[in-house]
């Protein structure tokens, strides 16, 4: 497969995907600002654009949109977001017909680093405490690290507005590696980091000092029951972490589907990324191969059903789904 298709209107395709590309990625563009794209493919012979498959990133609620037929696909980060969708727990208040069409192979981990020097041995014990924790976090509300966040602390028996009512803080950065938050790390200005994307700052953390914290059994499962999974990090994968820690699974990234979508559609997705294969910007620290992308793994946790379209492309190939 060339990596561009022949002809003039695919160039002029690529050329409105690279000028989307530089828009959406303003740095100055805040998250829930206009930095996700929606990729259309149709026919625009006519008057009137016909749309044949929309598919666009965004935040996990944007299911509702993808049920209701606003858009035909998206893609969503993590995994677990969409369990929660298609369990009707968590952000959502009712079981949503979602599919997964591929998942992008992505490994992560969402960790509760706090430093000793607090005395805290337990997530219970913020609130035991009602400790002034300086907590570095996503400075988007709206963020999925922070939808976690506010879906753990209720279980723990306080809310991040308790934290700040008995003398708490939040250090707040963009991504999980802002330079703000490695220099808090480096000046010890901050107590705890809750956060995923953990090989940006989690082995500076464990530097510093922090260390950390498995929340408690009931804890995790009532995160279970909500959608996300527990999962282990072994020790030595990062150079400071001396012993194997238990945590929340931030893995996977699904694109998916309302499972009434024609399975011809489903198909055709399947088929394009295994095309396309070479031209994906994949993780090489998650990646192994093109089957992984149906297949439960470490990177691709799968709790929502496949597609059947995908599911028929998958055998054709012989995959084991």
């Amino acid at each position: 497969m060339e990596p561009l298709p022949r002809g003039a209107n695919f160039v002029r395709g690529k050329t409105l995907w690279e000028i989307g590309l530089h828009i959406a990625g303003d740095p100055n563009e805040p998250y829930t600002g206009n930095r996700d794209l929606c990729i259309s493919v149709g026919s625009g012979s006519c008057e009137h654009y016909i749309p044949y498959l929309r598919m666009s990133s965004g935040s996990p609620i944007l299911a509702h949109a993808v049920v209701r037929g606003e858009i035909e696909m998206a893609f969503v980060n993590p995994s677990g977001c969409l369990t929660q969708a298609y369990r009707g727990k968590g952000l959502f208040s009712e079981p949503l017909p979602v599919r997964v069409v591929a998942n992008y192979p992505s490994w992560d981990r969402y960790i509760h680093c706090i430093h000793p020097r607090t005395g805290i041995t337990s997530l219970e014990q913020i609130k035991e405490k009602r400790y002034p924790l300086r907590l570095s976090v996503r400075e988007d509300p709206t963020h999925s690290t922070r939808v976690l966040l506010n879906q753990t602390l209720p279980l723990l028996g306080f809310t991040l507005d308790d934290l700040l009512s008995w003398g708490g803080s939040l250090q707040t950065n963009g991504g999980p590696g802002d330079e703000r938050r490695l220099r808090a790390l480096e000046e010890g200005t901050i107590d705890a980091v809750f956060d995923e994307g953990i090989v940006m700052w989690f082995d500076k953390a464990l530097a510093a000092g922090m260390r950390p914290i498995t929340p408690d059994e009931d804890v995790m499962r009532g995160l279970e029951d909500i959608g996300w999974r527990r999962a282990q990090i072994k020790a030595g994968r990062y150079p400071h972490l001396t012993e194997d820690h238990m945590c929340i699974d931030y893995s996977g990234w699904p694109i998916y589907a309302r499972e009434s979508l024609p399975d011809e559609l489903a198909y055709k997705v399947c088929a394009a990324i295994a095309a396309r294969e070479a031209e994906i910007p994949w993780d090489p620290a998650s990646y192994t191969d093109l089957a992984q992308l149906w297949q439960n793994t470490e990177a691709t946790p799968l709790d929502v059903p496949l597609h059947p379209g995908a599911v028929q492309w998958c055998r054709e190939q012989g995959y084991k789904v």
